[in-house]
């Protein structure tokens, strides 16, 4: 999605808005109906206005620069919901798909989502929480949490931001610059602050180590182990599940159980994860939110280094999905396989902080 490109497709677009962030923004993809439109040239329609291939059809690959540069446009949903919309697809967690997620409560057992807040620096951390007792008294003790750096990277479990905290040629999801971001000094749209009343949907679990021959015999991904769309609808046979439009989709790959037992490790030598192809997967299912174990995206993950997070960007840049990083589904795991079930009520409630560009957080798995 080059910016010349970006440029030809918004002054070809005379339905937009005029203001600063439709300036460069990709093709939307459509999914009115046309009045008349027989059903089967309908659905060719929106899988061709999604980027998606149709029955019969050979899947795009997402190997290489150029099929990245592709994918950022295909898969595009800036101005769908709207050009001052903040909320991507989180739009697709409608009322009924709460209460749909809340009857998947059936044994009351609820398990956290989040690891253990670091203390201390490591190498596959950078930055962790210095926690200071203020005072000690009968009348309130008091201590004081302050990051060493940011709470984004590859230790704190948090939630990113859905425009802001990554863009491509200067722009976030929507549209939202580089220039706006430093001239409001925060997220002027597409903030965490959009995501206030919380998230309540359903999520699945997708046990990366259940995949035949791929998992070490103490039960994780070795690091660089790629997991891709094709990984994800055989873990769906597995599991008997299904995702579908509103979902929390979470990838278990066993990193904080390989932390455990080997010690931490940089993220040079590898991270197991997500390949980008997946976000044709996200498009297809109408998915809300994906999480991971470390930072979702797969390390090496064979692109140039101007692509940098090849799924970081697809996600949040382009279609507008909101991402957890280093959430610990040990438990979620366990769970899952004891109860043979792999579908969930998820939630969550980012903090509310006006501008901001992600949160820390703690995520629940009800079953």
């Amino acid at each position: 999605m080059t910016t010349s490109t970006m440029r030809r497709s918004a002054a070809c677009d005379h339905s937009r808005r005029t203001s600063g962030r439709a300036v460069g923004r990709p093709r939307p993809a459509p999914r009115r109906r046309r009045a008349g439109l027989p059903g089967g040239l309908l659905v060719a329609a929106l899988v061709a206005a999604a980027g998606l291939p149709a029955a019969g059809q050979e899947r795009p690959t997402l190997t290489t620069e150029a099929d990245f540069l592709r994918a950022m446009e295909e898969l595009s949903n800036w101005g769908r919901w709207g050009a001052d919309d903040g909320l991507g697809a989180a739009n697709f967690i409608t009322p009924a798909k709460r209460k749909a997620a809340a009857g998947l409560v059936a044994e009351g057992i609820s398990i956290s989502l989040a690891h253990d807040v670091i203390e201390e620096d490591a190498v596959d951390g950078g930055t962790y929480l210095e926690r200071e007792v203020l005072r000690v008294s009968d009348t309130g003790a008091a201590d004081r949490y302050r990051y060493t750096g940011t709470y984004h990277g590859s230790i704190h479990s948090h939630l990113d931001s859905v425009a802001c905290h990554v863009m491509f040629e200067g722009r976030g999801y929507n549209g939202v610059s580089r220039e706006q971001i430093e001239t409001s000094g925060g997220c002027p749209q597409g903030s965490i602050h959009e995501l206030r009343d919380g998230i309540m949907t359903r999520g699945i679990l997708f046990d990366a180590t259940l995949l035949p021959g791929r998992a070490t015999p103490e039960g994780w991904l070795e690091p660089g182990e790629a997991v891709t769309w094709a990984d994800l609808e055989k873990l769906e046979e597995i599991q008997g599940v299904r995702v579908s439009e509103g979902d929390v989709i979470l990838l278990y790959t066993g990193r904080w159980k390989r932390r455990a037992a080997l010690g931490p490790w940089p993220t040079s030598e590898g991270v197991a994860g997500y390949q980008a192809d997946v976000a044709y997967f996200i498009k297809e299912r109408g998915v809300s939110f994906i999480g991971h174990d470390m930072f979702n995206d797969v390390s090496p993950h064979g692109f140039p280094e101007r692509v940098g997070l090849p799924l970081h960007r697809l996600a949040l840049v382009a279609l507008g999905v909101s991402i957890f990083d280093n959430l610990d589904f040990e438990r979620l795991a366990e769970e899952a396989r004891r109860l043979n079930r792999y579908e969930f009520l998820f939630t969550a409630a980012p903090l509310r902080i006006e501008q901001g560009m992600g949160s820390p957080l703690n995520p629940i798995a009800t079953f």
